[in-house]
């Protein structure tokens, strides 16, 4: 989840950041006399006063400049993000440059330009009206994850506090130098795609020890549980504080959190948690930063066997070159407890951690940010991930983000596409609804035990698209026992015929074939022509 951007202020939790990028400003430069060029380089602070939703707190930024053969570079830092200053040129009182996310490979620089005046540095993006109209919101509004809505930051002033052109962490931050990473051996879980539910698409922060319970009597009374659905993953928000000897504890929103593991599990399910490598949540709860193996112990000891590891804050106290190490201090700690706990990565697929996910420990990784409830933002996840094939197998899986079956956003042939791509992609299948308002048809949709067995396959080949045609995509999947799964997918806006040649995909000219959706088998020698529905799909099994 990575913008769900929060930080508490009292018993409310308000964004901090949105978007792709750290926050943006957004003010009308000042004027000014004074040359900047030679007091720029060094320490600067400042501070933000955030209205939202009838609440107000302050967020603190450092922006540590340094001058290098001219050009302006350097590094920027919240409590919530750390981005890099690059491409930076002073002219007279004015200097401009570009804010980059570091973890990201693709991230593109955003423009900004500060003006300085009066021994004070207001920063402010430069802003194209015309792009955020196209977008169909005014400038700076939130995007994809968790701080969503219209949101415009306000003015940014900075004062040098010092010359140093070297960014220190807070004392209270500072942290010891992380070992080497090391490859770890398997930890021997997960060797099928992990198969739950997870509160936050639904609950968000209103998930509570009843609606935990409720979902796992709900998992086993719709059959879900026996469909494969075995994981209930609490996620972010039912953090407490620390006790005297630095022990997390949960929350009055989870009095006893032993007692409810024992439920869950009393109900032939298990139980899910969330934490960060970070001092903060990305709700802005507490994290597990400098107290790894304390926390492992204590999940351990209250029987979980899920933690789902979210890099939120984990960027404010970590540079990018350290993100493996950071991730591989919590799998040892998980390892050392000597319980199965089953550690799922939730880094956005930041530096290419399919390549290293595995080595450090990781039995999934999300390679993508947030999945919403809409067709959008589904295909977005789901159709980029077939060049990350080579990287999943047996403990080891991508993850596109949770299912959204059943929140409403989508219609039930976008929901059928869903399902039956993340089952292609050998994705955990994360189901996110209120089960108590579920419908017999995305009930069916969840537990089509024909699709589910293509993504539990004991083979754990992950799936990848074999042609494309406009709109029109054949994506492919290996079975044990050399049987193929065949997804046709229709992403234009009409209904469209759909023809697939057995010989193109490496079978005998009239295989055994199997519509898994309508359940029934078909026949069709040399080829098969069928009509696909707009945002729909037709999956087959042929062998």
């Amino acid at each position: 989840m990575r913008f769900k951007m929060l930080m508490r202020v009292g018993a409310v939790a308000v964004p901090l950041m949105v978007g792709t990028m750290m926050w943006a400003p957004v003010l009308a430069a000042q004027s000014g006399s004074t040359s900047l060029a030679g007091t720029l380089p060094g320490t600067w602070q400042g501070e933000q006063t955030l209205q939202r939703g009838g609440q107000a707190t302050t967020l603190q930024s450092t922006y540590v400049f340094k001058s290098e053969g001219g050009a302006i570079t350097g590094v920027a830092v919240t409590t919530r993000s750390r981005s890099e200053i690059v491409n930076g040129q002073v002219d007279g009182d004015q200097v401009t440059f570009g804010l980059r996310d570091p973890f990201s490979n693709s991230a593109a620089a955003q423009p900004y330009r500060g003006t300085y005046a009066n021994g004070t540095l207001t920063i402010a993006r430069v802003v194209d009206p015309n792009a955020a109209a196209r977008r169909g919101a005014g400038p700076n509004t939130a995007g994809r994850g968790r701080g969503r809505g219209a949101f415009v930051m306000p003015p940014l002033e900075l004062h040098k506090v010092s010359a140093d052109t070297v960014y220190h962490l807070p004392a209270d931050l500072a942290h010891a130098p992380l070992p080497p990473v090391r490859p770890l051996a398997p930890n021997g879980l997960a060797l099928t795609p992990p198969m739950g539910w997870n509160s936050w698409n639904h609950f968000k922060a209103k998930v509570d020890d009843h609606a935990i319970r409720q979902t796992a009597d709900l998992l086993v009374s719709t059959g879900m549980r026996d469909a494969g659905y075995i994981y209930v993953n609490i996620d972010d928000t039912w953090e407490g504080t620390r006790d005297a000897q630095g022990n997390i504890q949960s929350n009055s929103k989870f009095p006893d959190m032993k007692a409810l593991a024992d439920y869950v599990h009393s109900k032939g399910l298990k139980l899910g948690i969330y934490s960060s490598p970070g001092p903060k949540t990305c709700a802005g709860y507490e994290g597990s930063y400098q107290h790894e193996a304390q926390d492992a112990r204590t999940y351990a000891a209250w029987g979980i066997d899920y933690l789902k590891y979210d890099w939120c804050s984990a960027r404010s106290v970590y540079g990018p070159d350290e993100m493996e190490a950071a991730y591989e201090k919590m799998a040892l700690a998980l390892r050392a407890t000597g319980r199965p706990i089953v550690f799922s990565l939730c880094q956005y697929g930041d530096l290419d951690v399919w390549n290293w996910g595995a080595e450090i420990g990781g039995n999934l990784w999300r390679t993508t940010g947030d999945i919403q409830d809409n067709y959008a933002s589904m295909s977005r996840n789901g159709f980029s991930q077939s060049a990350h094939a080579p990287y999943a197998g047996p403990g080891h899986w991508n993850d596109p983000d949770m299912l959204e079956i059943g929140n409403g956003g989508m219609t039930g042939d976008e929901y059928r596409t869903h399902m039956s791509l993340w089952s292609i992609l050998a994705a955990p299948l994360l189901a996110g609804n209120d089960l108590s308002q579920m419908t017999p048809a995305d009930l069916a949709i969840l537990t089509n035990r024909e699709v589910i067995a293509v993504d539990q396959d004991k083979l754990g080949k992950q799936g990848a698209r074999v042609s494309q045609n406009g709109d029109l995509e054949v994506w492919t999947k290996p079975l044990a026992g050399g049987a193929l799964a065949v997804g046709l997918f229709n992403r234009g806006p009409q209904a469209a015929s759909m023809t697939v040649q057995w010989s193109g995909l490496g079978l005998k000219s009239n295989p055994k074939v199997r519509d898994l959706w309508a359940h029934r088998n078909v026949h069709a020698p040399g080829s098969y022509t069928v009509q696909v529905p707009s945002h729909g799909v037709v999956m087959l099994r042929a062998e």
